[in-house]
């Protein structure tokens, strides 16, 4: 682990018991997190993108389980930590926006109370002072009147407003690490763009790390340092942000990269990738993306492609960068040729 690491994933295994069988649902995910940096997770829906930030914050449900791998938090095995030790990192060292704040806010008590109570959890000091604290995280998330505020229901807030409440309770024990799961979803752009502006400010004010799980890159482009993007559980390409959007790698990034609508020009029909994520239960034995890549080959399908460093802090999970990619698209060319062959020669049968 680099000392100057805050977060480091290890050879990730996470799965899920269903009856009598086991399904490894995140398979090898490694990355790391430097101290103030911001680290943006990529994928479509089911790629694992939460089911990687709920390992890390210890929330699996109890039919899930890490199988193998590290978590390695300020250079201690998080894997290796009790309900009861974890629970004293939460909202302590490592917080968590979660994605819909009005189903993570307590209905029935006010956002005010809600904040106080996270305070006296992790700090001790007394109701009136943990309330005096809620105001403080109100007033510092740019919420107006906080004093008045602070006796507000979720219910009486907007969307926006709400989302800032979950930044002054995810903020108000002072993390170290902030995991952000689609903090933007359902807002508006103009005030998506207000809490990215929000976030980015905390972070260097609070000198923390963020980690933030979106499938907009348009969100990555504005927040990340570094990108990882993830597909059907495994990591796919990882790369320092610029890097990433200047010269994608893998053809799953680049498929992602080129939906994205531009202002520039005038077309009628948007690139797509065509296909579906595999199944969970029924994943295809070597490269998970091989049966939608144009590229693909008959290695493709049988090997899983290691993840190659393809340029300086650049790395994809695909055949194409490995020294024998001339080797085996020959192999290719000659399985193509005798599935013809063969075609053309079959005797035609009444």
């Amino acid at each position: 682990m680099s000392e100057h690491s805050q977060l480091e994933v290890k050879n990730l295994h996470v799965g899920f018991q269903k009856k009598k069988t086991f399904t490894t649902i995140l398979n090898g995910v490694d990355f790391s997190v430097e101290k103030g940096e911001t680290l943006c997770i990529v994928g479509e829906s089911g790629c694992g993108k939460s089911l990687t930030s709920l390992s890390v914050m210890g929330l699996l449900p109890k039919t899930g389980k890490v199988t193998e791998g590290q978590i390695l938090f300020d250079g201690e095995d998080l894997t290796e930590k009790s309900q009861k030790q974890m629970s004293k990192i939460r909202g302590n060292d490592i917080s968590m926006i979660f994605q819909e704040p009005m189903t993570s806010l307590n209905p029935v008590h006010t956002v005010g109370k809600q904040i106080a109570e996270v305070v006296q959890l992790h700090e001790k000091i007394s109701k009136k002072k943990a309330m005096e604290k809620a105001v403080d995280m109100l007033k510092l998330v740019g919420i107006p009147s906080p004093e008045q505020r602070v006796y507000s229901y979720p219910h009486e807030l907007s969307g926006g407003m709400r989302q800032r409440v979950m930044i002054a309770m995810a903020l108000a024990c002072n993390p170290k690490l902030l995991i952000a799961d689609e903090p933007t979803t359902a807002l508006d752009v103009t005030i998506q763009a207000q809490i990215l502006d929000l976030m980015n400010s905390l972070k260097n004010d609070f000198d923390m790390s963020i980690v933030m799980i979106t499938h907009d890159l348009g969100v990555v482009s504005e927040v990340a340092d570094k990108v990882l993007v993830m597909y059907a559980g495994k990591v796919v390409e990882y790369s320092d942000v610029k890097s990433l959007f200047n010269n994608p790698q893998h053809p799953y990034t680049k498929g992602l990269i080129e939906s994205i609508p531009k202002l520039t020009e005038e077309t009628e029909e948007l690139p797509i990738i065509p296909g579906s994520v595999p199944n969970p239960d029924n994943m295809p034995r070597g490269c998970r993306f091989a049966t939608r890549c144009p590229h693909a080959q008959p290695t493709c399908f049988n090997e899983v492609p290691p993840l190659i460093e393809t340029e300086s802090n650049h790395k994809a999970s695909c055949w194409m960068f490995d020294q024998r990619w001339e080797e085996i698209k020959k192999e290719g060319e000659a399985y193509a040729s005798r599935k013809e062959t063969a075609a053309t020669t079959e005797p035609v049968r009444n």
